[in-house]
C-alpha cells in the first residue's frame, strides 16, 4: 500500500455499506477521503473522476453494484442501477468486468455481491503486484523510462500497472529515472504520477506532452510503459489521449513501447480497436485549469481564447503493431490475436 502522511492506503475500499476513495481531483495539493453512502454517490464519483484509472474504476464500480444489492430493493432497481453504473465511463473495460462479476454473485445474495466486490478489489491489487514483477525484468540499471497519464497506485486498488515495475525496480536498488508526461487536459501525469513518484522518492521530471518525441530523438528515453483502459482481441489498445503519439514516436526511434494491464482489461468480444467506444468529455477540461495560489486557495482559470470551443476525446487507440509487448499478471505477451486468445483461455 502507498504510504501517505504516515498511513497506508488503498485507492478505493468498502466498509459496511459505504465506499471510500481518495479524492483524486484535489491531488497533489490536498489529500482527502470521500465517503459514498450509496451506489448513486459512487456513480457520481466515478463520472466526475474522484476515482479514475482502469483498476480503481473496476473496483469502485464493483462496490457500487454491491451497494445496489445491499439496499434490498426489487430486481428492477438492481438492473437499473447496473445500467447507471455502466454508463459512467464507457471506455474502461475493467468497469464492465467488475459489474458483471458482482451482479452474477448478487443474484445469490446481497452478501455474496459484497464478497465478490471485495474479491475484485483484492484480485486487482494482486494482479498489479504480479505485473510489477514481470515488468521489472525488462528494466535495466540506469534506465530512463517515459510514461503517460497515471497508471500507478492511484489508478488501481494498489501498486498500479505502468508504475508497478518501476516501484519494484527502485526497491531492488536499480537506478531508474522517469520522464512524466504532463498528460493534458487533466494533467494526470503532472498531478498524480509525479505526486506518487515524489512520495516513493523515485527520481523524475515532469515534461510537456510535446517534449516526449524530442527526448526520444535525443536518445534520452530507454523504454516507454503506459497503462490501458481496454485491449481488443487483436492487441489494439485504448489508453489516455496522447498515448498513440508516444507509440508512434517510440516506433520511429526504435524504443521499446510496453502496455501494462491485467487480464480484466482485455475484451475478447472486441475484435479490433475500431470497435472501442471513445469517451468524449466536457470541453471545459481543455479550456480551463485549476490550481492553488500562494495562500492555498484553489482557483479555476481560463487558459484558452474566450469564446472558442474545444474537442475533448479522453482516449485514443494504439494499433497492436506499434506495441512491443503487453505486461500482464501472467507474463509478457506479444500483442497479437493468437497470444491473447491463449492468455484468456
Amino acid at each position: 500500500m502507498m504510504l501517505v502522511n504516515g498511513e497506508n492506503y488503498r485507492t478505493v475500499w468498502m466498509q459496511d455499506t459505504s465506499v471510500f476513495m481518495i479524492e483524486q481531483n484535489l491531488l497533489p495539493f490536498r489529500f482527502e477521503i470521500v465517503e459514498c453512502k450509496d451506489y448513486e454517490q459512487t456513480c457520481v464519483a466515478i463520472k466526475t473522476m474522484v476515482v479514475r484509472g482502469a483498476g480503481a474504476l473496476g473496483a469502485a464500480a464493483g462496490f457500487a453494484m454491491a451497494q445496489a444489492f445491499l439496499q434490498n430493493k426489487p430486481s428492477e432497481f438492481v438492473d437499473a442501477a447496473r445500467r447507471t453504473i455502466e454508463a459512467t465511463r464507457p471506455t474502461a473495460r475493467n468497469l464492465f468486468y467488475a459489474v458483471e462479476r458482482v451482479y452474477r454473485a448478487g443474484l445469490t445474495s446481497p452478501q455474496a455481491a459484497a464478497d465478490e466486490a471485495q474479491a475484485v478489489a483484492d484480485n486487482d491489487a494482486a494482479d498489479s503486484q504480479a505485473i510489477g514483477r514481470y515488468g521489472n525484468e525488462l528494466i535495466k540499471n540506469g534506465f530512463r523510462i517515459l510514461t503517460h497519464c497515471n497508471a500507478g497506485w492511484l489508478a488501481f486498488v494498489d501498486y498500479g500497472t505502468a508504475l508497478s515495475p518501476i516501484y519494484q525496480a527502485h526497491e531492488q536498488g536499480k537506478n531508474v529515472f522517469v520522464w512524466v508526461d504532463e498528460t493534458r487536459p487533466r494533467s494526470q501525469g503532472a498531478r498524480l504520477t509525479a505526486w506518487e513518484l515524489n512520495n516513493a522518492k523515485i527520481p523524475h521530471r515532469i515534461i510537456a506532452d510535446n517534449a516526449a518525441a524530442w527526448l526520444m530523438a535525443q536518445g534520452k528515453v530507454d523504454m516507454v510503459i503506459t497503462g490501458a483502459d481496454r485491449i481488443a482481441a487483436n492487441g489494439d489498445t485504448a489508453n489516455k489521449i496522447g498515448t498513440l503519439g508516444k507509440a508512434l514516436a517510440a516506433h520511429t526511434f526504435g524504443i521499446p513501447f510496453y502496455i501494462a494491464a491485467p487480464l480484466s482489461t482485455f475484451d475478447r468480444n472486441c475484435k479490433t480497436g475500431i470497435e472501442i467506444t471513445i469517451e468524449n468529455r466536457n470541453q471545459d477540461e481543455v479550456l480551463f485549469q485549476e490550481g492553488p495560489d500562494a495562500q492555498g486557495v484553489v482557483h479555476r482559470i481560463c487558459v484558452a481564447s474566450p469564446g472558442s470551443g474545444a474537442l475533448n476525446p479522453a482516449f485514443d487507440i494504439t494499433p497492436a503493431r506499434f506495441i512491443t509487448g503487453i505486461i500482464t499478471e501472467k507474463g509478457i505477451i506479444k500483442p497479437d490475436a493468437a497470444a491473447i486468445a491463449e492468455l484468456l483461455l
